[in-house]
């Protein structure tokens, strides 16, 4: 990389620029100036003849010997006076007469010269129109009524002029001519000077900015060498520059891009640490499956044993009677029937683990899917032999998958029917508006779950009283799937001991009502 070549680059686009506007300057010059100067001079001669007219048409062209007010000789002083800065300003020369050619107001030293012109105009205008006006090269840039404004030579042949000559309503006659000056010339001149000029400015802008252009190049080299930096990992290079423009932008997001590169590379390399994490988790996860295959097996073993055993004793003729050969087969059922909710059970909870069940997601009311369920449910509480009592709203709408709530709440009220003991048995199911959710929790009187084993009741075959899970046949996997269904959906679980009985609970998104 040439350290240089961004000076060089500011320093000729400087030069390219500055030759440009001379020859901007140049070309105007040569094709428009010349047009701009007539033009310039056909408006300072219709401002005189906007005077005059207004001078003839307010009296001030009534020249009077003796008897003239104070007013019309002040009228007339003001007017000559206007004429004069006029024509001192523009450098016109100036003549009025009236309708027989005596001369009023005039500022030329060859006054009779210049009526005699102004009387041929007149007189050519009137017996040949505008075709007299044209003769001897004179051509006419601007016309009205009363007026005429035409490029003709002067009187001697020798300069151009640009005069304008007229008549107003009240009779008088004037002409006022401006000397044209050669505009090639002048443009020449102007050129010359320009070119001279620029080339000395050229070399001047050349200079000062090859100087200063280094106060531009070198926070960008610097910037260069910062970002070779960050292209090996060294994220200490860091931008110091204080400037207010686009490079000290460019400086501080380059600051920005080092910084985010170092944290995207730490996360990587945190990322990298948690794959390792993820491979250990998973053989974790494969020592789990063994050990869920352990549990089932275990699980499994006493109902099979118990079917076998009640099986061989029908083999064997030790059911004689109609009453034990009964109680044999409802033992053989039983089992059955508490191994076929095992196997539901798992293969439910599995789906939900692994993803392959969907939710789906709707609008329901909560407070009547809970008055729905209790409805159907009236057989568990009336083997429990406890008191229900039910705090619900009317209506309460939530998002979620309306089946699979159904599911967990079902979950948690077996398990308070089951679980209820004590003097006055009671179910307390209470559903609520708390905010931005719903909240439903059933709570259970009774013995409470021992604090150590709260966290553990959402494992799989979990049992706080394997006993009395058995006596109610519980697989002890209905709380992991509670847990499934809850996370699968992104809601809030859990449960609490209170004074005399546990509390499980369950949130929802709660449907804001417009």
């Amino acid at each position: 990389m040439k350290h240089g070549s961004i000076r060089t680059q500011i320093t000729l686009t400087n030069l390219i620029l500055l030759t440009a506007t001379i020859l901007v300057c140049v070309l105007a010059n040569l094709f428009f100036l010349e047009r701009y100067y007539v033009s310039n001079k056909v408006d300072n001669l219709l401002q005189v003849r906007a005077l005059v007219v207004e001078g003839a048409e307010g009296g001030a062209l009534e020249f009077k010997t003796g008897d003239s007010t104070e007013e019309e000789i002040t009228a007339q002083q003001d007017f000559v006076d206007d004429l004069e800065q006029m024509c001192q300003q523009y450098n016109l020369t100036a003549l009025i007469v009236d309708a027989t050619y005596n001369p009023l107001v005039y500022s030329t030293m060859d006054m009779e010269t210049v009526r005699n012109r102004l009387y041929r105009y007149v007189l050519s205008y009137r017996i040949m129109g505008n075709s007299g006006i044209e003769l001897n090269g004179s051509q006419i840039l601007e016309q009205g009524d009363d007026y005429f404004i035409i490029d003709t030579m002067g009187e001697k042949d020798t300069t151009r002029q640009i005069e304008i000559w007229g008549w107003t309503a009240s009779g008088y006659m004037y002409l006022f001519a401006v000397s044209r000056e050669s505009i090639s010339e002048s443009a020449a001149l102007s050129n010359r000077f320009l070119i001279a000029i620029g080339i000395s400015a050229g070399l001047i802008a050349a200079l000062i900015g090859w100087m200063t252009s280094s106060r531009i190049s070198k926070p960008i080299l610097e910037l260069a060498g910062i970002s070779e930096r960050i292209t090996h990992l060294d994220f200490d290079a860091k931008y110091t520059g204080k400037e207010k423009n686009e490079i000290g932008v460019l400086g501080q997001n380059m600051n920005a891009l080092s910084e985010s590169l170092e944290e995207t590379i730490s996360q990587l390399k945190t990322a990298n640490t948690e794959l390792q994490r993820d491979l250990e988790l998973k053989t974790a996860l494969d020592e789990q499956r063994q050990e869920l295959l352990s549990s089932v097996s275990h699980e499994l073993k006493t109902p099979i044993a118990l079917i076998q055993g009640y099986a061989e004793g029908l083999k064997d003729g030790i059911a004689d009677d109609p009453e034990t050969l009964n109680e044999y087969l409802d033992v053989i059922l039983d089992e059955s029937e508490r191994m076929n909710r095992m196997v539901k059970s798992l293969l439910s909870l599995n789906e939900l683990e692994e993803g392959r069940d969907s939710f789906t997601m709707e609008r329901f009311d909560a407070a009547e899917l809970v008055r729905n369920y209790l409805a159907g449910a009236e057989i568990l509480f009336a083997d429990s032999g406890a008191a229900l009592t039910l705090h619900c709203p009317d209506s309460l709408y939530a998002w979620g998958d309306e089946f699979k709530v159904e599911e967990v709440l079902m979950n948690y009220v077996s398990n308070a029917a089951h679980y209820v003991c004590g003097d006055g048995k009671r179910i307390e199911i209470n559903v609520e508006d708390i905010g931005k959710q719903v909240r439903v929790s059933v709570y259970n009187s009774g013995s409470q779950i021992p604090e150590e084993s709260l966290p553990r009741v959402w494992e799989k075959f979990y049992k706080v009283d394997k006993a009395r899970t058995r006596t109610y046949g519980g697989s002890g996997v209905g709380l992991s799937i509670v847990k499934a269904i809850m996370e699968g959906m992104g809601q809030q679980y859990g449960v609490y001991n209170v004074e005399d009985g546990v509390v499980f609970w369950f949130t929802l998104e709660k449907v804001e009502q417009e």
